[in-house]
């Protein structure tokens, strides 16, 4: 007993110190080492360059930049380690999946309506206020919290008053009710305040954010606010190299807490808001995936820099490619067009089949208001390939 005594004496005045949160800053070097980022500098501008000319007159410009969507979505999973099949993103973002979706695939297609959402809007929305807050989708939870608190005025009703007044009084020539009727309904009206009263209650005193999923010291707002002062700090310097250091200022700073993909996105909507691409968004995420793993997060800030330049160069070059190799496939299958008829749905599958990776005989029946059987047999015209092999939830695109 001498001896427990003493352990738990011993073990009792080990103090206990609170672990707090580092603050996370970031710095932009100064000088910037020009010698290590002129290079990668001069060859990410003239990639994305070519690839917003070869867009801005390209006859295939909506159908590529809706499938490099696609890709750049599955790319930024594939960072974070986790596998999202393309084929299973295209029939997940149509509403016809095969399977129950995973965790991952959702993830995945959240980066792909951010992505359209930024694409659709002007280029300078994203990296504004009104656009940070609605990617962030805190958006409608504040106008929900506005209308709530909006609302508590109307809602406060005395509780020992079951009945409200009514004004009796009506417009002449209107006939008296029954007095049954209009009591009735005056416990109805009743009814109705005490359960808004009880609902308001409960939503106003409820955390917006559930402390097991969100830490409650992580200061979203202080970060957001200084990734704003970086970008900002920016504005002398060459677009290319502007965006490298948004990505990897949020990468540095975490603005969010659940969200690491936005920052991409948001240094690609920076390269289209400075007037550097005007007909694309940069894929980011599917650029860093060609760069090996080892090199990817370097400890030296210049080194972090020269990697997200190498990424632009490898996203833009292999959108080049990738548009010239659809370009030709489609001058090659509308050869099949020839001598058809004003109402044949071909060209409409054509022009379908470009925008997808993959589209199925569902997707193509719902978008050109065909029958399945007639989409398959549109598809054996056009001798599009098959892309699953699988007699069940048959499949077909063009490389």
């Amino acid at each position: 007993m001498t001896e427990a005594k003493v352990v738990l004496a011993s073990v009792s005045l080990v103090p206990i110190k609170v672990i707090k949160t580092l603050p996370c800053s970031y710095k932009i070097p100064d000088p910037l080492p020009w010698a290590q980022l002129v290079g990668p500098l001069a060859a990410a501008e003239d990639a994305l360059a070519r690839l917003d000319e070869r867009l801005a007159k390209s006859p295939i410009r909506d159908g590529a930049i809706s499938r490099t969507h696609f890709t750049d979505a599955c790319a930024s999973l594939w960072l974070d380690g986790e596998l999202v099949h393309l084929d299973d993103l295209v029939l997940h973002d149509a509403g016809m999946d095969v399977r129950a979706p995973t965790h991952e695939l959702t993830r995945a297609h959240a980066v792909l309506r951010a992505r359209r959402r930024i694409a659709d809007a002007k280029p300078e929305w994203a990296l504004s206020a009104t656009g940070l807050t609605s990617l962030r989708g805190r958006g409608e939870r504040e106008q929900e919290t506005s209308n709530r608190k909006g609302g508590e005025g109307s809602l406060e009703v005395d509780d020992d008053v079951e009945r409200e007044e009514v004004d009796l009084e009506g417009p002449i020539g209107v006939l008296e009710t029954d007095a049954h009727l209009t009591a009735a309904f005056d416990a109805v009206d009743a009814a109705n305040a005490r359960a808004e009263r009880r609902l308001a209650d409960e939503t106003r005193f409820r955390p917006d954010r559930d402390s097991l999923v969100y830490d409650p010291d992580w200061d979203e707002e202080g970060r957001l606010d200084h990734w704003r002062a970086v970008v900002d700090q920016t504005r002398c310097l060459p677009p290319s190299l502007a965006g490298a250091i948004a990505a990897d200022a949020w990468g540095e700073i975490e603005p969010l807490e659940h969200t690491p993909w936005l920052g991409r996105l948001l240094a690609a909507a920076l390269l289209r808001d400075r007037g550097k691409t005007r007909w694309h968004l940069p894929c980011l995420h599917a650029g860093l995936k060609n760069i090996p793993r080892e090199r990817r997060r370097p400890r030296d800030v210049a080194a972090r820099l020269v990697v997200q330049l190498e990424a632009m160069t490898a996203a833009a070059e292999s959108g080049r490619k990738d548009h010239d190799r659809w370009l030709m496939t489609r001058n090659l299958l509308a050869r099949k067009l020839a001598g058809r008829r004003a109402t044949s749905n071909l060209p409409a599958l054509l022009d379908y089949v470009l925008t997808r990776p993959i589209v199925s005989a569902g997707m193509i029946a719902a978008e050109l208001g065909i029958t399945p059987r007639a989409a398959q047999n549109l598809v054996a015209e056009l001798g599009l390939r098959e892309a699953t092999g699988r007699g069940r939830y048959r499949a077909w695109g063009v490389l």
